[in-house]
């Protein structure tokens, strides 16, 4: 079918840049929007969460989250979205993009409610009610990825392709820039209205009744975005390469783009598939020869880059106390205390890593994936062993700036690297059949990464000396070795990016090499209609 398909999809790829392609980016990037903030904005209120269920009369400090429930909390809705990375990317090949799309924000704008209604006559069912909902919001936001990127892909022309998938991509760092000034406000506004004393002054007064509406409203907001994307989502016509590669079904396709690309894209009659061999199956021999290697590269490479991503949250809490914008817990009230976490995730969100995904959509096309790529892992190893090496030398408080400095320039270059590429490329170099499963299987694995770096290293990282870890953990090897081991993990990422082709510049039929399979298809075809037609019998 290689040529019925050839004006539709040549009419997509060579579409100069026009308002249903900023269109397409608003709506998939309203849904990453609302996935950062959702996964982000609970970090934003855990300490509120210790204080209001798990404050201890006559402590000296704060409550806080017993470390088996901080986990469940923060790593729920990372199981649920790898979950959701891999049920939806299979979906999406199966019933289509747009049949599947819809369900993903329904599903995270009932979650996002459901989890700041959070009850229970106890803490612990509190929480456990939080971590239900939280888990398939995760579901919902996990679905979000593969579709996303692969509806953006096969939207998009060939020469602008990776900065629309990226832009995309980017707004994940204006949901988090947007969770963190949400919570400022709220917070904010609940201050200026229940003054309270600090914990120090008044270990019960300092958390003020109406602390419990803040975390929930915080949470709740997430399903504004995702309830105001839906309509537009289903106002989407299918992809054009789904209809004609996957459903086989051109004059839909060249029906649906003629109206999207306002130009009139001549249809042929849909013919019946040739009867030649058939295609291969996903994880087939003849996939592993063609795309094992690719596909090995994209979920290792997304894997790796997770671990040491998400890790790098473990410095933040000693970063933000060194540099003074958080001061002692037992100095703030509760409200105070959301306050000043949000403002300081604000800041580092708005001067490294929104910069960065940025710098990626408007360099993507130009200097290409793999460059990006390999320059991101050598950056972030470059840094994670300037962090590490002299770490005696950044704890004194004359260079504690220079250590923000250099953990920024890391969060820089994780977003003017990898962490955008790793999104993009999944989405580019795989069959139409297979490309959202795939992109689910790296995705997911990208996660499977973030629960080590998030979990794994929370253990890691603590002190060598048992009695200097935090409390309910047990000793680790230290905040240098787990930066050194981080720095290896870099390293492997950057040996791995030389498994993944580069796209740039090339259609998506021909990175995934859909027109070579079609023209074998009809060889076949024709061999096998020429030993039909034999005219002596054969013995």
């Amino acid at each position: 079918m290689a040529k019925e398909q050839i004006h539709v999809l040549n009419a997509l790829d060579v579409a100069k840049t026009q308002w249903y392609h900023f269109t397409a980016i608003i709506i998939a990037g309203m849904g990453f929007f609302t996935d950062a903030y959702d996964l982000f904005c609970i970090s934003l209120v855990t300490k509120l969460l210790g204080r209001i269920y798990y404050h201890v009369d006559g402590a000296a400090k704060p409550g806080t989250l017993p470390p088996n429930v901080s986990a469940a909390v923060n790593g729920v809705a990372f199981c649920g979205t790898l979950s959701g990375q891999l049920f939806f990317g299979w979906l999406g090949d199966k019933m289509g993009r747009k049949k599947v799309y819809g369900m993903t924000l329904m599903i995270m704008v009932i979650c996002s409610i459901g989890s700041g209604l959070s009850f229970g006559h106890s803490p612990n069912s509190v929480l456990a009610t939080l971590c239900f909902f939280r888990f398939w919001l995760g579901f919902g936001i996990g679905g979000d990825y593969p579709l996303s990127a692969t509806i953006m892909s096969e939207y998009s022309n060939k020469k602008t392709r990776g900065s629309f998938i990226a832009a995309v991509f980017a707004m994940q760092g204006f949901g988090i820039l947007g969770g963190g000034i949400f919570a400022i406000i709220i917070s904010a506004a609940f201050k200026a209205r229940f003054d309270a004393p600090a914990y120090e002054v008044d270990p019960v007064g300092s958390t003020v009744p109406q602390a419990d509406y803040i975390w929930r409203i915080i949470v709740m907001v997430g399903a504004l975005p995702a309830a105001l994307t839906y309509y537009w989502r289903m106002k989407m016509p299918e992809t054009a390469r789904y209809t004609a590669l996957v459903a086989k079904n051109t004059q839909q396709a060249a029906a649906d783009m003629s109206k999207v690309l306002q130009v009139e894209i001549q249809s042929e009659p849909n013919k019946e598939e040739s009867h030649g061999k058939p295609s291969f199956g996903l994880f087939s021999r003849e996939f592993l020869r063609r795309h094992g290697l690719h596909l090995l590269g994209t979920a290792s490479t997304w894997f790796l880059l997770d671990i040491a991503f998400y890790s790098q949250n473990l410095f933040q809490k000693d970063i933000f106390s060194a540099i003074g914008w958080i001061p002692p817990a037992k100095t703030m009230n509760a409200l105070e205390e959301v306050y000043r976490i949000a403002r300081a995730q604000t800041i580092i969100a708005l001067c490294s890593t929104v910069p960065g995904y940025w710098f990626t959509v408007a360099l993507i096309d130009r200097i290409g994936r793999f460059a990006i790529q390999l320059m991101g892992f050598f950056f972030m190893t470059v840094f994670m062993f300037a962090l590490a090496i002299p770490y005696d030398h950044w704890t004194h408080k004359d260079n504690r700036i220079g250590f923000v400095v250099i953990y920024s320039l890391t969060f820089f270059f994780a977003n003017f690297g990898p962490n955008a590429t790793t999104f993009v490329v999944p989405a580019e170099i795989f069959p139409a059949r297979f490309r959202s499963t795939c992109h689910g299987i790296s995705s997911a694995s990208g996660k499977l990464g973030a629960i080590v770096g998030a979990f794994g290293f929370l253990y890691l990282a603590q002190n060598k000396d048992k009695s200097k870890a935090d409390a309910g953990y047990p000793a680790g090897i230290g905040v240098k070795n787990s930066l050194i081991v981080l720095g290896v993990v870099n390293i492997l990422g950057f040996c791995f990016t030389f498994l993944v082709p580069e796209p740039n510049g090339k259609s998506l039929e021909e990175m995934s090499g859909e027109n070579e399979e079609e023209e074998a298809t009809k060889e076949g075809s024709y061999n096998n209609n020429n030993n039909n037609n034999r005219t002596v019998p054969y013995v």
